[in-house]
This record gives C-alpha cells, sequence and structure tokens, in this order.
C-alpha cells in the first residue's frame, strides 16, 4: 500500500507533519480532515507531488454521489456574492470543518446558482494545491485584496475563525451604510420626480387648452400669463432639442470621467464644492477608519495596511494624500501627526488616534473613530435629504401658485375688457 507524507495544521495553529498508508491520496485527505486538521501538504514517497486540501475533487464528488456543476463562467461573479459565501464559509467553519472541506460541501449543496458556482471554481483550484487565499485571489471582481490578505493571515496563524467573523461584520456594516445612505435618498427623489411631473403636466397639458382659451376671448394678457405662455411654448418647440442635448453632455461627462485623467480631476473637483466637500471627506475618513481597524486587529502589518487601505477610499484625489501619509509612516512618522498634515480628519479624532497609538490601541481608537464618522455622515445625510425635499416641495408650489395667479388675473383682465 502507498505511504504518502503529509504536513497539517490543528485548530490550535500548531502544524503537524507525519506519513500514512493510503489506497489513495483521497483517503489521506479525508482521514487528516476527519481528525480536524487542515491539510497544506500531501505527497507520496516516491510519487508526484499530491494536491491539498482539497485533493482530487472529482474523485471525492463522484464517490459522495454529487457532482461539480458546469464550469462557470467567470464574468457571472460580482462582488455581491462575497458577503453570502464568506457567511456560508464561515458557518461550516465554526462548525469544526476545515475550509476545504467546507468549500467542498459549499459547491455540493448550495441552492443560488452563482455562488455554487463560485464554490465549485474555488474547490477546483483547491484540488490543485492552492490555499483558500490564492483561490480567493483568482476571483479579484469578488473579493478585493484586502479580503484576500486577511485570509491568507488567518491560514497563516490559525485563527481563520476569527478573521471570517471580522470580515463579515466589516462587510455588513458597509452594506447597512450603502442601504441607510439609500433609504435616505428615496424621499428626496421621490419629492423631485413628483415635482418635475407636476410642472411638466402643468406647462405640456393644461397651458395649451389655457392659451387656446385665452386666444378665443381676445383682450391683451398681463405679463405674468405672457411669461407663462411664452415659457411653454419655448419648452414645446426646443424642449426636445434641450433633452437630447442634456443627455448628450452626461453621457460625455460619464465617459470622460471613466478615463484615468477625467477621474482624478473629476475627484479633486469635488473637494473644492462646500456641500459636497463633507460628504466626500466624511465617508473617507470612515471608510480608512474602519478597514484599518479591521486589518491591524488581522495581525497585518501597519505598512501593509495602510497601502490596502488606501486603495480602498474611492476618491482618488483623498487616495492621493493617505498615500503621503503611508510613506511618511514609513519614514517614521506617527500615524496621527501624517493624517494632520492632509487636513482630512478633524483635530478631535487626531488626538483620540494620537491617544491611541501611544497607549498601543491603535485598533479601538480607530473603531471608536469610525463610529463617530458614521453617526456625523447619518446626521449629514438626513440634514441633507430634508433640505432638499423642503426646497423641491418651495419651488413646486411657487410654480403652482404663480401659475395660478398667472390664470387668475388673466381671466379678470380678459373679462374685464369683454365689459367694456
Amino acid at each position: 500500500m502507498p505511504r504518502f507524507s503529509y504536513s497539517a495544521r490543528a485548530g490550535s495553529g500548531s502544524a503537524e507533519t507525519g506519513t500514512l498508508e493510503a489506497p489513495a491520496r483521497r483517503d489521506v485527505v479525508r482521514q487528516l480532515q476527519a481528525r480536524g486538521l487542515q491539510v497544506l501538504r500531501v505527497e507520496e514517497e516516491g510519487g508526484a507531488p499530491a494536491r491539498t486540501a482539497a485533493a482530487a475533487p472529482a474523485d471525492l464528488l463522484s464517490d459522495a454521489g454529487d457532482a461539480l456543476p458546469a464550469a462557470p463562467d467567470p464574468a457571472r461573479f460580482t462582488a455581491r456574492l462575497r458577503l453570502p459565501f464568506l457567511e456560508a464559509l464561515s458557518e461550516l467553519v465554526h462548525s469544526g470543518m476545515s475550509a476545504g472541506e467546507a468549500v467542498r460541501l459549499l459547491a455540493l449543496r448550495l441552492q443560488e446558482p452563482r455562488l455554487r458556482a463560485l464554490s465549485a471554481a474555488l474547490w477546483a483550484r483547491l484540488g490543485e494545491g492552492r490555499t483558500l487565499s490564492a483561490a480567493l485571489a483568482e476571483h479579484p471582481h469578488v473579493f478585493d485584496r484586502q479580503t484576500v490578505n486577511l485570509v491568507a493571515a488567518g491560514e497563516a496563524t490559525g485563527n481563520l475563525r476569527e478573521v471570517l467573523a471580522r470580515l463579515i461584520q466589516h462587510f455588513t456594516q458597509q452594506r447597512e451604510l450603502r442601504s441607510q445612505f439609500l433609504a435616505t435618498l428615496a424621499y428626496p427623489a421621490f419629492i423631485c420626480c413628483l415635482g418635475f411631473g407636476v410642472v411638466l403636466f402643468l406647462l405640456f397639458f393644461l397651458m395649451p387648452r389655457l392659451q387656446t382659451l385665452l386666444d378665443s376671448l381676445g383682450g391683451r394678457l398681463p405679463f405674468a400669463t405672457r411669461l407663462l405662455v411664452g415659457g411653454s411654448h419655448f419648452l414645446l418647440v426646443y424642449g426636445p432639442f434641450l433633452g437630447v442635448g442634456l443627455a448628450l453632455a452626461i453621457a460625455a461627462l460619464w465617459r470622460w470621467r471613466r478615463t484615468p485623467e477625467g477621474q482624478r480631476q473629476y475627484d479633486a473637483w469635488l473637494l473644492r464644492v462646500p456641500v459636497v466637500k463633507d460628504f466626500v471627506v466624511c465617508a473617507a475618513v470612515l471608510n480608512f477608519t474602519h478597514t484599518l481597524a479591521v486589518l491591524l486587529e488581522n495581525g497585518v502589518t501597519a505598512a501593509e495596511a495602510l497601502r490596502l487601505t488606501e486603495r480602498a477610499v474611492g476618491n482618488l484625489a483623498v487616495q492621493a494624500s493617505l498615500h503621503e501619509v503611508t510613506d511618511r509612516v514609513i519614514e517614521g512618522s506617527s500615524l496621527s501627526a501624517a493624517l494632520a498634515r492632509t487636513g482630512l480628519m478633524p483635530a478631535l479624532f487626531l488626538d483620540r488616534l494620537a491617544v491611541g497609538e501611544q497607549t498601543g490601541n491603535l485598533a479601538p481608537s480607530l473603531r471608536q473613530i469610525a463610529g463617530t464618522a458614521q453617526r456625523e455622515l447619518t446626521r449629514r445625510l438626513q440634514l441633507t435629504t430634508r433640505l432638499i425635499s423642503g426646497t423641491v416641495l418651495f419651488l413646486t408650489f411657487s410654480f403652482v401658485a404663480f401659475l395660478a395667479y398667472a390664470i387668475v388675473t388673466a381671466l379678470f383682465q380678459v373679462s374685464a375688457s369683454i365689459r367694456l
């Protein structure tokens, strides 16, 4: 019977090596996984190197009476699959199953087609001898570099359970923040659409009929009515051309912004707009502090954590400032002093950060700052949405009042001229 040498990692993080006799490599993998070990290497003595934790996936699946789904198209995988996959994987890993066996089971049992296909793709890479982090890295549209590095750190230290839990918490908070942002904007968007619809109805449906009525009565119309009728006529004639021109301008701006230079200029311009700047900076501070805290808590070095965090910030102008912060920290400056030179963080945040650096509690300090930034961002969003809603309602009611005034004054003036 062939003899296989192996190396594996126990749940406590300690490494274990040895030899086993088994009919095939997959039997060695099964024996080791049954003992609660994470298989790192299985090699037949005097033979070719074997595969790791998920060795011979097709054979294992056929033995179980199941089959993997058809080869998936990587283009089907998006970042929306990341959190559901990590949640499903974490549940199995926390139950005591190894990461490789958990991925294999997900590839068999998940009902959602894309999640199951993603698990099958990862399982296939595990069967080729890749680690879980290396398999995740092959799907950058789903798993960003931060996630891959954290999973790699968890595999190296044996703390994969804790890493998965923190990643899930991080992405869940990001999802909740996005949902809160969209929910906050829903009401003002509805008010804007409603007001715009009322204006269009009055201009394009009511005004032509009113103009026909006034023309039939004769007489000179007051200035407000002439202004309203002229504006309606202008929009009826030139409105479609203006709409097409506006759509083309927006499309050109959108294409320009997708270019590297256009995105840099656009992001820099956002930081010069008074109200928008506060939102951009507050969101960047929240993303920066929360992501950096997650990375530091999971054992990523400060320099690498800063490099990863700066890429997580969407605004390129802020990203350039954070890149300078990383360079200064690598040169020996403190994080609080480097951030103070950018002007991105308020003084109170910098004081908290400095205290955290001095006491060795940098990650908790970053989490406190992230919590404060999230509350501040929520407050600004609510205030802005109330302001937008109130402004749209005021403008709509003002236009309706002006329309009523123009109609009533026209009717009075025409009726007076008829009596005379």
